[in-house]
């Protein structure tokens, strides 16, 4: 199951739906403990890491958004025709 972590004044929540809840069992008011999931190792190995976190190539990410499905695809923008410097003659030939 996911939760979306929200901010709530300086501090950050964890946000279940009433249905999350009730599966869960957990009320207003009660503790619950929470855990880190145990990172593997050689999960990251041979991968570049920037403060810890592993940088993805934009195939890889290409990749992970086509297996998501068609939600997680960003929406095509058109930006218009063409003009000025964006404008690419391939014929060109300066000599």
């Amino acid at each position: 199951m996911e939760a979306k972590v929200v901010r709530w004044g300086e501090d950050l929540a964890v946000r279940l739906t009433a249905a999350e809840a009730e599966e869960l069992g957990i009320r207003a008011g009660e503790t619950v403990e929470v855990t880190r999931p145990p990172v593997e190792p050689r999960q990251w190995e041979g991968r570049r890491l920037v403060n810890g976190l592993p940088v993805y190539t934009m195939a890889e990410m290409v990749a992970e958004m086509r297996r998501l499905g068609p939600d997680f695809e960003p929406p095509t923008v058109a930006w218009g025709p063409d003009r000025g410097s964006e404008i690419i003659d391939d014929d060109y030939d300066p000599y």
